[in-house]
């Protein structure tokens, strides 16, 4: 069997083709052809035994730091595959199957004398790592966008390790996973019970302690169900998916209308009735014409969330190219997201973030006079103006941050003596009075983004009195018509 051998490698590509170079980078090499010491890094690969069925595989490790850790690697991998007495072709294979299954979880070898006391019985040859120690080493390999990778390392901190962290990755199960969800529900009460104290010691110790949402425990299972997908993708552990057996309750909160009656009682007492609360069309009108007056530089902002629904992250990352008021249509490719406090432009989220967006007339007008007035905080800037690509800018021509424009929004209602809603609840108003006017909600759901009707449906299930009433009178109507013929 072939002894290995021991390269580097880099992560550049071929200017033509754009593959990747692999260990043929010419910068790999010195003039001499010896390894260059300032470009890429090592790797191994050694010929192991066939798999069960006789397909041919090797070991391969790379992003190793210097060749003395390729070569220590390499002669370790040798070392284990040569514990097993020769011609015990299953046990060679069983420690090329350990070899392997360390390799693509990105963990050390196994330790040549532990390996070899487990090989004095007939056991298996594997140690499972626990819940923690492969949520550990996957967390530092995951491709996926910053935020996401934030929420997942925060739900492994908080939750996953500190309730499942010693299980064995594959004795996990669903009895597992409902402990950990009970567990937290208790935690819930516990800070519920606690704030509610009449005790001011007892309320200190839940100072800046929220319960475990609904949302927060959705999040936790789709990021358990994605690192078990992961493991058994990479054929560490078999079976199904407990997690993906685990129903969580999707308390989604459903949006409520600001009528006259809630309106009357939040006046008197302060309360407001749930956490998504939508304006009515004459309160929307009532908001933007007094943004119109005291924040002209947000105001056609704000009018596009309020008629046609984007997110905030879309609205402020519109690009100039992809507002076309001559065809009445925006193209939505391009958001604003903030990692911490950190704005960041990236592609929207799903596919079908990405859309056109009809304008109505009152739209493409309000947009028009914006194009003309920024066209004249431009002349007045003269060479200072920056070149951002984006619709709606600040009067000096920077991209307007997230935070900042929902912290205008907030202020300014509170000044307009409006109810409060939250500024992504301008989107909630789009869609409400959409349905209100009839729109059918197949182009509600595309004009929001939202990848399946189902989920706008889930969304706005609660909607305006009218719309209810207009129903209940069809069902009357229907009913009268029935008996009129019988009588």
């Amino acid at each position: 069997m072939p002894d290995g051998s021991i390269f580097k490698r880099c992560g550049c590509r071929h200017p033509d083709t754009g593959k990747p170079f692999g260990n043929d980078c010419p910068k790999l090499r010195r003039p001499n052809r010896a390894w260059s010491s300032e470009h890429g890094h090592w790797a191994y690969q050694l010929e192991l035994p066939p798999t069960a069925d006789g397909r041919r595989r090797q070991l391969r490790r790379a992003g190793l730091p210097n060749r003395r850790a390729a070569a220590d690697e390499l002669d370790q991998a040798r070392e284990l595959l040569a514990l097993a007495l020769r011609g015990d072709r299953r046990r060679r294979t069983d420690i090329a199957d350990l070899l392997q299954a360390a390799v693509r979880a990105k963990r050390p070898l196994p330790e040549v004398n532990r390996l070899r006391q487990r090989l004095r019985g007939d056991g298996p040859l594997a140690d499972t790592p626990t819940l923690a120690e492969y949520l550990t080493g996957w967390l530092t390999h995951l491709t996926v966008d910053a935020n996401t990778q934030r929420g997942y390392e925060s739900i492994t901190r908080v939750h996953l390790i500190p309730h499942l962290g010693d299980i064995p990755l594959d004795k996990l199960r669903t009895t597992h996973i409902r402990a950990m969800f009970a567990a937290i529900e208790r935690r819930n009460d516990e800070i519920t019970a606690a704030k509610a104290s009449t005790d001011p010691v007892i309320r200190t110790t839940v100072t800046g302690v929220r319960p475990t949402g609904p949302s927060t425990r959705q999040r936790i299972r789709a990021c358990l169900r994605k690192a078990i997908n992961d493991a058994l993708a990479d054929e560490l552990i078999v079976g199904a998916n407990p997690a993906a057996l685990v129903k969580v309750p999707a308390d989604r909160p459903l949006p409520i209308v600001w009528e006259d009656e809630r309106i009357q009682r939040w006046k008197s007492t302060g309360e407001v009735p749930g956490p998504v609360m939508v304006w009515t069309d004459s309160q929307v009108v009532r908001f933007l014409d007094y943004a119109a007056a005291h924040a002209p530089d947000l105001h056609p902002m704000w009018h596009y969330m309020a008629y046609r629904g984007p997110r905030r992250g879309e609205a402020c990352g519109l690009r100039d190219s992809e507002v076309r008021l001559h065809r009445r249509e925006t193209t939505i490719n391009n958001q604003i997201a903030t990692h911490g406090y950190t704005a960041v432009q990236k592609p929207p989220k799903s596919r079908a973030g990405n859309r056109d967006v009809a304008l109505d007339a009152d739209t493409v007008k309000v947009l028009t006079a914006y194009r003309a007035h920024r066209a004249q905080w431009q002349l007045a800037a003269g060479p200072a103006w920056p070149d951002t690509g984006l619709f709606f800018v600040r009067p000096d021509g920077q991209p307007w941050h997230p935070s900042a424009v929902t912290q205008r929004f907030r202020r300014l209602v509170r000044k307009a003596g409006l109810p409060p809603t939250r500024l992504h609840d301008l989107r909630h108003s789009a869609a409400t009075i959409a349905l209100d006017a009839g729109i059918d909600i197949k182009v509600v759901s595309e004009q929001l983004g939202h990848s399946t009707t189902t989920l706008t449906r889930d969304t706005y299930q609660s909607v305006t009195r009218r719309m209810h009433q207009d129903a209940a009178d069809a069902v009357a109507k229907k009913i009268n018509q029935k008996r009129r013929k019988a009588g």
